[in-house]
């Protein structure tokens, strides 16, 4: 190596020491930035890079119609063993990360849009550079303020690539660098809204996301930016989701709703019916709800911009696995897990490991509530091969919980249970509540088959008055048809307590327009009417709601009411055993999928 350097000219070994500054590839556009100066003109750096490149001390390599250069790792090594001047190491550091920040406002919006690893591999290239840049920045004798600028432009594209760890890396350190001149401005309010979602989707709810996100909003309202005010509208919506103030997040959804009826921007109108659409239907208004989640979908396609700049995931993958769970309670099973298929597949193309985590987990409920535990098994399994690399720890958490889940419809309630305690506490120690109230139904169902009801009982209980609480109220039909269930199970109370649950639960489903709970709160009311006889009264409540579907009629919940029809019970033989219409509603106790 000595003996090839002494073949190289003095403006070569010059050349080569300024490009050392580059990590991995770099474009000659990069090159020209760093290497030329006043008294150095860019025909002189070109005939030097391609005498370099001829003396194999450069590496060359074409990239569609352009070419990538790269120091071979033994050159550059060599070159950075020779000390420089400070002045001049700071002289190039100082122009390495200007060029980087250009080149992320340069290129920052086409992040979101590419979809392939080849498309995105030059651009990875670069983001190696960012990294150097900032730890330069940042660094004993870097430039603090050029490092602020350069996070700010950086934490869009983290989010864009789901490098959340990253991105709470370099936006906390540039937080924690802004001083009375930086503070307040746009730099901030980018730096603080991405490192409050970075936090929030690797370690939850925690208060820290929180503050950083209000500062955010507080900057975006001050600066009276509507684009900015809905960009950080989004990720306080899903705070609140994600900490269970479903209450709190609707009225943020309301207002993001609000801003962006103003502006006639697509992305805007995707991610407002996006938020609007989740939050409704957590609240049990399923109708207004896929009103909502479609329109979503509508506005999505027109856009080759996506929201994972700043929300961290796509707004329109979110309605659709939203509205595939909006589908199945509305009664249209097979329609829902078409929709929850095809939302993996648009999030699979994607490439974007958060927002097809998001849609595995939503994805995931609907499988279990249809019946079809393999193919929910599949996707859990998927689900951890895509937040385990990216410390997704809520998810990981989750599909823990999902696992209890299915321990516990498979007949291992034992192995449920400790999965599904262990799960949640996790959950709420981040806090993530967004689906704790589905699997504490399903804990609730692992505690009832292993006969401790009494726990089962408190924990249901409890549940109920966290929802009456938080809000996510699509939930209070299932749990007033499980209450009655374990009332009559426990045989604690008179025969008529377990009917008014069960009748309540048909009417808040009547009221909420969810086929898929009505269904099951008629199946336990129709099997609790024949063990008293009154068959005909039993047939009136569940037939015409059977009837009521056309479709999904090989899941779990319409297979149960199909069996009950057809028991000869409903003949209302005084002299006919009860025992096959009793075992249909203790078989569908069991395997019904309370999500």
């Amino acid at each position: 190596m000595d003996w090839s350097f002494g073949l190289l000219s003095e403006f070569e070994r010059l050349v080569l020491r300024r490009l050392a500054v580059f990590v991995g590839h770099f474009s000659i556009e990069a090159a020209l930035a760093i290497v030329t100066s006043p008294t150095v003109d860019e025909a002189l750096v070109f005939g030097a890079i391609d005498s370099l490149v001829a003396k194999s001390m450069v590496a060359a390599r074409p990239a569609g119609a352009t070419m990538r250069y790269r120091l071979l790792d033994t050159t550059r090594a060599h070159v950075l063993q020779f000390d420089s001047q400070d002045a001049e190491l700071t002289d190039l550091a100082s122009r390495h990360a200007t060029y980087c920040l250009r080149w992320l406002e340069e290129t920052g919006a086409e992040w979101p849009t590419l979809s392939s690893a080849a498309q995105r591999s030059l651009h990875l290239a670069g983001l190696a550079n960012v990294r150097a840049a900032l730890e330069w920045c940042f660094g004993r004798n870097g430039d603090a303020r050029l490092g602020i600028r350069l996070a700010a432009a950086a934490a869009p594209v983290f989010l864009s690539m789901s490098l959340l760890t990253e991105c709470h890396r370099w936006t906390a350190q540039a937080v924690l660098a802004l001083d009375d001149t930086t503070r307040g401005g746009r730099d901030e309010m980018l730096l603080q809204a991405a490192l409050g979602v970075s936090l929030m989707f690797t370690r939850g709810g925690r208060d820290a996301a929180h503050v950083a996100l209000n500062r955010s909003f507080s900057i975006a309202e001050e600066r009276g930016d509507a684009l900015d005010q809905i960009q950080v509208l989004g990720p306080l919506q899903m705070f609140h989701l994600r900490t269970g103030d479903f209450r709190t997040a609707l009225t943020y959804a309301e207002r993001c709703f609000a801003v962006a009826d103003a502006l006639e921007d697509s992305v805007s109108t995707t991610l407002a019916h996006s938020l609007m659409g989740i939050s409704l239907h957590l609240k049990g208004e399923l109708g207004r709800a896929q009103t909502s989640l479609a329109a979503a979908l509508r506005y999505g396609p027109n856009s080759g911009r996506t929201t994972t700049n700043y929300l961290g995931f796509d707004g329109r993958i979110l309605a659709g696995a939203i509205l595939a769970r909006t589908l199945w309670l509305q009664g249209h099973p097979d329609r829902a897990v078409e929709r929850a298929l095809l939302t993996i597949k648009d999030a699979e193309i994607l490439n974007h490991p958060l927002t097809l985590s998001i849609a595995l987990v939503w994805a995931v409920s609907v499988f279990i509530w249809v019946g079809d535990l393999d193919r929910a098994d599949e996707h859990i399994d998927r689900l951890f091969l895509r937040a385990e690399p990216h410390s997704l720890g809520p998810y990981l958490a989750l599909g823990r919980g999902f696992k209890g889940e299915l321990a516990i419809r498979r007949g291992d309630a034992e192995k449920g249970i400790e999965s599904l305690q262990r799960s949640l506490a996790e959950l709420h120690a981040a806090p993530y509540e967004l689906l704790t109230t589905p699997l504490n139904i399903a804990l609730v169902q692992g505690l009832a088959a292993t006969g401790r009801l009494t726990e089962a009982l408190a924990l249901l209980d409890d549940t109920i008055l966290s929802v009456e609480a938080n809000g996510d109220l699509c939930y209070m039909p299932e749990l007033l048809r499980v209450k009655g269930s374990l009332v009559l199970a426990s045989l604690r109370s008179g025969t008529n307590k377990p009917e008014t649950y069960f009748r309540r639960s048909l009417e808040m489903s009547q009221g909420q327009g969810a086929c898929g709970w009505e269904l099951r709160a008629a199946i336990d009311l129709a099997t609790l009417l024949i063990d008293r006889r009154e068959h005909e009264t039993a047939r009136a409540h569940l037939q015409p709601r059977f009837e009521r579907f056309v479709e999904g009629l090989d899941t779990a919940d319409l297979k149960s009411a199909a069996r009950l029809l057809a028991t000869q019970s409903w003949f209302g033989s005084a002299t006919t055993p009860l025992s096959e219409a009793r075992l249909v509603g203790q078989k569908h106790w069991k395997t019904s999928e309370q999500i």
